[in-house]
């Protein structure tokens, strides 16, 4: 009973990809999962304002190539469009290999169908002490609107400055866990409230994926 997995991690190989992509001998094999941690970890924090749903990473012999996935690709292109280029030399000296990094910029047209983006802006809308459940609402609503056949939303913590924390959830449509063909986006994030941190979860149903 109540034993839970990971909704992309259950899908991999199913409905889901791996976000990085490489073969490596067993003696280097932690290194470069590290060095991804470390690219992803720098790219979050850097380019915090450009939301970014998804960060690929692909390793082809001493070549790095990073697939940014982001709905707003003009504040990392810059002025000129040179802001690839010194993105490319910072990530450079945060990798311990001397692999080169190639960066490939891909626009999400629907930010609103994305679980991370979605879940992003509801905690902005926390973090500006907007009642939780009209954050929610807010939430599904722009779902909705992006033709999201179900969505399910859960917030847990002080909610609204309560004493006790508590976790609450709303769910619209279908959202089918057990179905492994169900194209399930699933997200967590954060909001830092001036009462604490607020744990924020969401899980998008896209539809069925059927293999011919």
């Amino acid at each position: 009973m109540g034993q839970k997995t990971h909704p992309s991690g259950f899908r991999i190989g199913i409905t889901s990809s791996h976000k990085s992509l490489w073969f490596s001998k067993m003696k280097i094999y932690p290194e470069i999962i590290q060095e991804d941690y470390k690219i992803r970890k720098y790219l979050e924090n850097s380019l915090n304002k450009a939301s970014i749903s998804l960060i690929k990473i692909d390793r082809k012999l001493d070549q790095i190539e990073i697939h940014i996935h982001s709905a707003r690709p003009g504040l990392i292109l810059g002025k000129m469009g040179t802001g690839i280029d010194n993105l490319r030399n910072k990530l450079e000296k945060v990798i311990i290999s001397n692999s080169k990094i190639r960066i490939n910029l891909i626009e999400v047209t629907e930010p609103d169908r994305e679980a991370i983006l979605l879940g992003k802006w509801i905690a902005q809308q926390l973090e500006k002490r907007v009642a939780f459940r009209r954050a929610i609402r807010q939430g599904i609503q722009r779902a909705n609107k992006a033709n999201i056949k179900g969505i399910k939303i859960q917030i847990a913590g002080r909610l609204n400055g309560a004493e006790i924390a508590r976790k609450e959830w709303i769910r619209e449509g279908r959202v089918p866990l057990q179905t492994l063909r169900a194209n399930i986006d699933y997200a967590y994030t954060r909001a830092n409230t001036i009462y604490g941190i607020l744990g924020i979860k969401i899980w998008l149903f896209k539809g069925e994926k059927i293999e011919v």
